[in-house]
């Protein structure tokens, strides 16, 4: 009997432990994060000397540009548009495009596609430069990117609470957790607070964190001085401004704060917490370059 209890009780023990243990976390929070969007990089032009990619004056270049998403928001056909700048039209023969745009979705970055989606446009495949060379003659090509994109905030604890002495549950003046897609427009802080008997309010403070020459303007609109951009709750019950206009906010110095409100007052004795998710709905715009050297042939 002892040969047989003995086993038992291990296998016994071994299985309560297990069922006491608690699950292991297997995430960090509701997105990857980051504060990159779409990134654009030149193929090579030809042979790179010094930092400069160099070609000789009878030889063709192939003129392409690798898009790569860096961020969360999946990027469809036709969301990316981009121009090259620079040296003159005349300056170059074999150009098929000066303006394309993405042909393929761009998959945003997860645990299953770390690098996220990636499509490279072909401008010219067999470029030449057109004119007369004496020595060197060095070009900067520039290309004007622009793409729509949406940033993501998750606040998973809301506290909804009538009265503000009321110990139990959660607390609303503080500064809350929050979770933010990966983009160049992200959100650095919120915090809850009251805006009158019953109403709770969010303030959540949203930057640009992309690069300071770059553009921000609402879906559909073209790009001016100001930089704006469109946002929404997924709750009706809220109601959100930004100095004053409704789901539309201008960032100055790269920043601006949204405040959320509750429509209506919470009912006398009202306890509990409740996730909101915001999206920052907008079109960016940055400008690369990269240099080509031309040297005259022997």
């Amino acid at each position: 009997m002892r040969k047989f209890l003995i086993p038992t009780l291990i296998i016994a023990l071994l299985f309560l432990t297990a069922c006491n243990q608690q699950p292991e976390q297997t995430t960090k929070g509701a997105y990857v994060g980051g504060t990159q969007g779409l990134m654009a990089t030149f193929e090579a032009f030809g042979v790179e000397e010094a930092g400069v990619y160099s070609i000789f004056d009878q030889e063709t270049f192939p003129l392409e540009l690798t898009l790569q998403n860096k961020g969360e928001y999946a990027i469809q056909p036709g969301e990316v548009a981009v121009k090259l700048l620079g040296p003159s039209q005349e300056e170059f023969t074999g150009m098929k495009a000066w303006e394309l745009q993405n042909n393929q979705p761009l998959e945003g970055i997860s645990e299953l596609v770390p690098d996220g989606g990636e499509e490279t446009l072909s401008f010219a495949s067999d470029a030449k430069y057109a004119k007369e060379v004496s020595g060197v003659v060095e070009r900067e090509w520039f290309a004007n990117i622009e793409y729509h994109y949406q940033t993501y905030v998750l606040i998973p604890e809301v506290c909804l609470k009538e009265d503000l002495t009321d110990q139990r549950v959660c607390n609303i003046k503080e500064a809350k957790t929050f979770f933010v897609s990966g983009a160049p427009i992200t959100v650095k802080a919120v915090e809850e607070d009251t805006a009158g008997k019953g109403i709770v309010a969010l303030k959540i403070l949203v930057s640009n964190v992309g690069a300071a020459t770059a553009k921000v303007t609402k879906p559909g609109e073209d790009f001016g001085v100001r930089n704006v951009l469109s946002y929404s709750l997924d709750d009706p019950a809220w109601e959100c401004k930004s100095a004053g206009k409704l789901n539309e906010a201008r960032l100055e110095d790269g920043q601006a704060e949204i405040v959320c409100k509750l429509k209506e007052p919470l009912p006398q004795g009202h306890v509990s917490t409740k996730q909101v998710k915001l999206t920052l709905d907008y079109k960016y715009r940055e400008l690369i370059s990269e240099k080509l050297r031309v040297k005259q042939s022997n």
